[in-house]
């Protein structure tokens, strides 16, 4: 008995009305560019708990930082969301969620800057982080909580010209190395209605940075900010005064979707690894994939990664359409991460003791698992917002 049709079926792009020839194009460039630049080096990264930060550059060459962005700030703008989705799937076929993180951390550090910041903010930040000169990162996250954003601590009172900003952020992505840092600050009273957004350059004094040791995301640099009466010029103020909320949730949005498209990436790469292993090992006078428990397993999981591609693929489609699905993006998120747990469990299951040795990707997928249902709102807090959403 042959698996065969069923390997090819599930290695190759499965056919798509979504995409067209400039996708197809923008595909084959990117994975090209992953396996000379990224892939020969990704083992080495990850046990040295970071990448070269040359590699900013590299990415804005071949135009992946600038996807998306205005063409007057070195953006390419004449792209979409299933831009963004390809990105992502290539840069997961190396199997680090932690290089996708911090590479691409301006994809929630910028877009706050351009939907709300002033022309002279855009013009003096988005070129040097759209080349890859600057690093640009999010801090919404506090000790005290994270999705719970109208509840936050930190603080920015108005001095003059000036923001003065207190407080602490928590599990930032890009702390360390980012050169701008879009915060979420208190400057009015309690709740969604007091809170503004602001663009802290860390070289000011009263920064201090600390950097955070995980369970997965190595290569991502991950860090607690104190700010310490830091004097931010009142121009770096984002929007207007007491109303970032909006920005921040705006940017939700988008972050879960991209997270959404990596954790169905990465259970693809596990499903792929995992068939070819059980291609060749062989046990009991025959190859793991000829035993009907592996073929199951198998189907199981290209069933779920097929059914979560769909899901993903339609709410890209109708947000380009300009709707704005929030209860369904939700539920995107929780599907694909529960997807992404799933392959993970079972392709380490059909690995055996060849998936729990580092340099193999389902070992490095698998310990990643919990960053990416935790991140951008965990699971819990995403169904309970669908159903607020959906009117229950």
């Amino acid at each position: 008995m042959t698996d065969q049709p069923l390997f090819d079926t599930l290695l190759r792009e499965i056919p798509s009305p979504y995409y067209r020839p400039e996708h197809r194009g923008f595909r084959e460039t990117l994975r090209k560019w992953v396996e000379a630049e990224i892939v020969p080096h990704v083992d080495e990264w990850d046990e040295a708990g970071g990448f070269p930060r040359e590699l900013y550059a590299k990415a804005a060459d071949i135009g992946l930082l600038r996807l998306g962005f205005p063409e007057a700030y070195g953006g390419i703008e004449d792209t979409d969301l299933f831009h963004m989705i390809i990105a992502t799937e290539e840069l997961a076929r190396a199997g680090s969620g932690g290089l996708i993180a911090s590479l691409m951390s301006h994809g929630i550090g910028a877009p706050p800057i351009v939907a709300l910041g002033s022309d002279e903010m855009k013009a003096r930040v988005l070129p040097a982080i759209l080349n890859g000169e600057k690093i640009s990162a999010l801090a919404i996250t506090e000790p005290s909580g994270g999705s719970d954003v109208a509840n936050l601590k930190t603080t920015a009172r108005r001095e003059g010209d000036d923001y003065i900003v207190n407080g602490e952020k928590v599990f930032i992505t890009s702390g360390i190395r980012a050169d701008y840092i879009t915060t979420a600050v208190r400057t009015g009273g309690k709740g969604f209605g007091g809170i503004s957004l602001l663009l802290i350059d860390t070289s000011l004094p009263g920064i201090t940075r600390t950097p955070l040791k995980k369970m997965g995301w190595w290569m991502s640099d991950t860090a607690a900010i104190h700010f310490d009466e830091v004097r931010v010029p009142a121009a770096n103020l984002i929007g207007p005064e007491n109303a970032g909320f909006l920005g921040i949730v705006r940017n939700f949005n988008g972050e879960r979707i991209a997270l959404a498209a990596g954790a169905n990436a990465f259970a693809r790469v596990a499903l792929e690894e995992a068939l070819g292993w059980a291609r060749q090992r062989m046990t009991f006078g025959k190859r793991l994939a000829d035993h009907q428990v592996i073929r199951h397993k198998i189907v199981d999981m290209a069933q779920r990664v097929h059914a979560t591609q769909s899901m993903l693929e339609n709410l890209a489609w109708r947000i380009e359409q300009g709707d704005a699905p929030i209860a369904e993006i939700c539920m995107l998120k929780n599907q694909a991460t529960t997807t992404m747990e799933f392959c993970a469990r079972e392709a380490m299951q059909i690995l055996g003791g060849a998936g729990y040795m580092r340099g193999v990707k389902t070992e490095r997928i698998y310990r990643e698992v919990r960053v990416n249902a935790i991140g951008g709102g965990s699971e819990e807090i995403m169904r309970d917002l669908a159903a607020r959403q959906l009117g229950l």
